[in-house]
């Protein structure tokens, strides 16, 4: 392709443009986007936690009736049920905002929310589909710069 005396301003422009679109888009997908969404969805299934439990980590005893019959899962004991949810609706959301094993909480996150959808609310899927929109970035991307894991070289 030749390039003519005329278009040697433009093509010079356009490459500064073209590297600086670049440079921010690295920015906002590695820092800012991974962040957004790390926070977004831990605090959904945090602020659902806190409403299962009194205190720190005591379940309320609505937490068992809860799982005995809204949430009852086939081959899960309720009573076990409503610990690993709420335990896991505590930890990896935590885990999340640190940005600490952010693929593994994601992945764990992504297990929950189709567990919800298929065996307690299937009427439910645009809420969830936008849920693992979030949780799948993750799982692809990591956590992005601004984390634990990126500090500590953890892929």
């Amino acid at each position: 392709m030749d390039i003519t005396h005329h278009d040697l301003p433009t093509h010079g422009l356009r490459q500064r443009w073209n590297r600086l679109a670049e440079q921010v888009q690295a920015l906002l997908v590695d820092s800012v986007l991974c962040l957004v969404a790390r926070l977004g969805i831990a605090s959904i299934f945090f602020l659902s936690g806190r409403t299962k439990v009194e205190g720190l980590l005591t379940l309320t005893p609505s937490t068992y009736d809860l799982f005995q019959s809204e949430y009852a899962l086939p081959w899960v004991s309720p009573y076990l049920a409503a610990h690993i949810a709420t335990y896991s609706e505590h930890l990896f959301p935590l885990l999340l905002v640190l940005g600490l094993f952010t693929r593994l909480s994601a992945l764990a996150l992504l297990g929950m929310t189709l567990v919800i959808e298929i065996f307690v609310y299937p009427d439910a899927w645009p809420t969830h589909l936008s849920w693992a929109g979030l949780l799948l970035l993750l799982i692809a991307r990591g956590a992005g710069k601004l984390s634990l894991d990126w500090a500590l070289k953890i892929r």
